[in-house]
């Protein structure tokens, strides 16, 4: 079983910031596996799907992007999601804009919200998507930054870039090879 879970804040307020980017490529991956966000539970937004005959999980955590560790630890739990089963999508400002980059663990980085999932969690050896957001033109403090709206001129980048994330994680769940996924989607 897989649980794939895409960061983000629940307000709509925030819906179109860069960091939800986690959110519309869950989004993207319950459209892509005929899914719907139908239920709330252990503080997420959930949608379930089968993807090669195993049961994929795909959530929203509404506990906001720095305590988003809270809905995983928790769905983990009731789902018996092992550490091998937890896919996580979310933005990254260490990456350029509409970069997409794939790895099988790692640390938090500057990345609160993954900070939460390690810290409630106690794991780290989980595959994470990545979808880069810096723009070398924006001057404005990192907080501000990723809290703002994505400019219309850049919509399509990111759409596209959300698109790659959720088929990597779709491709990730169906058991395609790590490094395929990555040599595919990543860049």
């Amino acid at each position: 079983m897989f649980l794939i879970v895409g960061l983000g804040n629940p307000e709509e307020k925030y819906a179109k910031t860069f960091h939800n980017m986690g959110f519309l490529a869950a989004a993207d991956c319950a459209a892509l596996l005929h899914a719907k966000f139908k239920k709330k539970e252990c503080e997420a937004s959930v949608a379930e799907a089968y993807l090669a005959g195993e049961k994929v999980i795909i959530a929203r955590p509404l506990t906001y992007m720095n305590s988003s560790g809270r809905a995983v630890k928790q769905l983990m739990k009731k789902y018996k999601i092992e550490e091998r089963g937890l896919v996580v999508i979310y933005d990254d400002y260490d990456l350029p804009k509409g970069h997409v980059r794939i790895r099988p663990s790692g640390s938090a980085g500057t990345h609160n919200g993954m900070r939460s999932i390690i810290a409630e969690t106690g794991l780290s050896a989980f595959a994470r998507i990545r979808i880069g957001i810096r723009d070398e033109e924006a001057s404005i403090p990192l907080i501000d930054y990723v809290l703002s709206e994505v400019r219309k001129e850049d919509y399509d980048l990111f759409a596209s870039a959300c698109k790659r994330a959720a088929e990597a994680a779709a491709a990730i769940a169906s058991g395609t090879p790590f490094d395929l996924v990555m040599t595919k989607y990543n860049g």
